[in-house]
């Protein structure tokens, strides 16, 4: 396929190119600079500015932008930023996919489990009913930006990513440093339902959404989420090191603002729809989702 990606040089995005590069697919990239490539293609979200000429002809687009939910603490100038960035690229990519001589057949647009706030114990499938959060508000606004692009006959396909276990970036890659200094724990009670996905499940799902006839939201997420306390337990004995340091609630809340709620927000989500068309997890469950941690 002839691929435009858009967030690739962040840490999902760059993986995800060399990764549909290596399958053989042709991509190009978004970037927000002077282009210095052949592949690449320049745009200005912010302005609502890609000129459909510079795409050519295209059989499918991915949308990986956004800022970082984790990586400033959550002012309000913060939160305009994460909802804008999602906006503006989304509305942007699908103005611009729209206004070529023949649209696309398929938009994956990068999404959240965070749509389904904080669900306790019970399971979340894609129908379960959406949160009430900001985290929540902001994924039901970002996949309305793909309307368009689904009115005018493109599949749409919503990725709602889980924790992503990566050995860099993210909560795993702080969780991991804590644990080669001997400091692992649970974090909060503990007792909350994570539905993590590894770096490999995350880029094989997403070409699975390129390639296959899916629509609407589909869980990134390992088939069989755990607790916290299961997953740090886990982690630990992947790793050799004790588990035995608890963070309290209250202090991650003291270091992380706001954004302590997402981490101690209980999700027990399970990927049902990659599951009912047929794609195969390496990483099924915690046991293999730390132990490619430790190896990788």
């Amino acid at each position: 396929m002839r691929v435009v990606v858009s967030g690739a040089s962040g840490l999902i995005g760059r993986h995800l190119v060399a990764h549909l590069r290596g399958a053989g697919h042709d991509v190009l990239t978004l970037v927000r600079r002077p282009v210095r490539e052949p592949h690449q293609v320049q745009w200005d979200p912010s302005r609502g500015e890609l000129d459909p000429r510079a795409l050519g002809r295209l059989d499918g687009a991915v949308n990986l932008s956004g800022a970082g939910v984790g990586d400033q603490r959550w002012t309000d100038d913060y939160k305009r930023t994460i909802l804008s960035s999602r906006l503006d690229t989304t509305s942007t990519l699908v103005g611009a996919l729209l206004r070529l001589d023949e649209a696309p057949q398929v938009l994956v647009n990068a999404s959240a489990i965070g749509a389904y706030g904080d669900g306790g114990s019970a399971v979340l499938t894609e129908d379960a009913p959406r949160g009430d959060d900001f985290l929540a508000d902001v994924v039901a606004q970002w996949e309305g930006a793909t309307e368009p692009a689904s009115a005018a006959g493109v599949r749409v396909a919503l990725a709602r990513t889980g924790l992503l276990a990566n050995p860099v970036g993210g909560a795993f890659g702080q969780l991991l440093t804590l644990f080669k200094l001997g400091l692992g724990g649970p974090l909060g009670s503990g007792r909350q339902w994570w539905s993590p996905i590894t770096m490999p499940d995350e880029l094989a799902a997403l070409e699975f959404l390129l390639t296959r006839p899916v629509s609407g939201p589909a869980n990134l997420t390992c088939p069989e989420p755990a607790t916290n306390t299961a997953l740090t337990t886990a982690l630990g004995a992947a790793l050799h090191r004790p588990s035995l340091v608890p963070a309290p609630g209250f202090a991650l809340k003291l270091v992380l603002g706001e954004f302590a709620g997402q981490v101690l927000a209980s999700q027990r989500v399970v990927p049902s729809v990659l599951l009912e068309h047929g794609f195969t997890f390496r990483h099924p469950d915690v046991a293999a989702v730390t132990g490619w941690l430790a190896r990788a």
